[in-house]
């Protein structure tokens, strides 16, 4: 500092060398806090998408397993219960789940046995619950010889003849199965010949089989009076 300073303010050598020390320090501590808080640029955060957003994927597809018949997935819940009959390895009450086709009551049941024939079985149609599925059966004996003996008996159209008449002169053992029976077992029935059959089988296709006998009234060529003479003798 300048002597006439230090003679003024009477200040000795180390006094003032102190006094500047605390000075420089100051100016340094007032610089540092000076600096540090100055307005500095921030950047904006960059916004990162989810990974479901940025990089979206198709909707898995479900799986599809298929059973025989039904694809599981498809499948409604619940079971039908049916009654395997007829020449079958296991005969029997076989339980099934719902949706279930006449081919899964046949493996249930351990199969048809061998030479049966099975051509007049649909066994792409779905079980209805409490059906009775008969395998291998053939229309009595008697009632096929009569048929056999008019000739003009089984053509008739539709079944337009009486219960006792041409195309039902021949009465069947026990009530037949609507669901399973052939052609030639329903030809058995009173008032029934082969095209009054043939319309039988054909609702039964397209409706996925009877569920009470009450639907033959629904059936081209049954009427009132030929339902009441063949509700005793059907079953679903």
């Amino acid at each position: 500092m300048p002597l006439w300073v230090q003679l003024r303010c009477g200040l000795e050598p180390r006094t003032l060398a102190a006094l500047t020390v605390v000075l420089i320090a100051a100016s340094v501590f007032a610089a540092y806090h000076f600096w540090t808080g100055r307005p500095q640029t921030v950047r904006a955060p960059v916004r990162e998408l989810p990974a479901a957003v940025a990089a979206p994927t198709a909707a898995p597809i479900p799986a599809v397993a298929v059973p025989t018949g039904v694809p599981a997935s498809v499948r409604p819940t619940g079971i039908v219960v049916v009654d395997v009959a007829g020449k079958v390895r296991r005969p029997g009450i076989q339980r099934l789940p719902s949706g279930s086709r006449v081919v899964d009551a046949l493996n249930a049941a351990g199969g048809s046995r061998p030479g049966t024939d099975t051509t007049g079985l649909n066994r792409a149609r779905v079980l209805t619950d409490g059906e009775q599925i008969v395998v291998g059966a053939s229309p009595p004996v008697a009632a096929a010889a009569g048929n056999a003996g008019s000739p003009g008996g089984s053509s008739s159209s539709g079944g337009s003849g009486s219960p006792g008449g041409p195309g039902g002169s021949g009465s069947p053992s026990g009530p037949i199965s609507l669901n399973a029976a052939t052609v030639d077992q329903l030809d058995t029935l009173p008032g029934v010949g082969p095209v009054l059959a043939q319309h039988i089988i054909d609702y039964r296709t397209r409706h996925g089989g009877f569920r009470s006998v009450d639907e033959l009234r629904q059936v081209n060529g049954i009427g009132n009076r030929r339902f009441t003479d063949l509700r005793p003798l059907v079953q679903p």
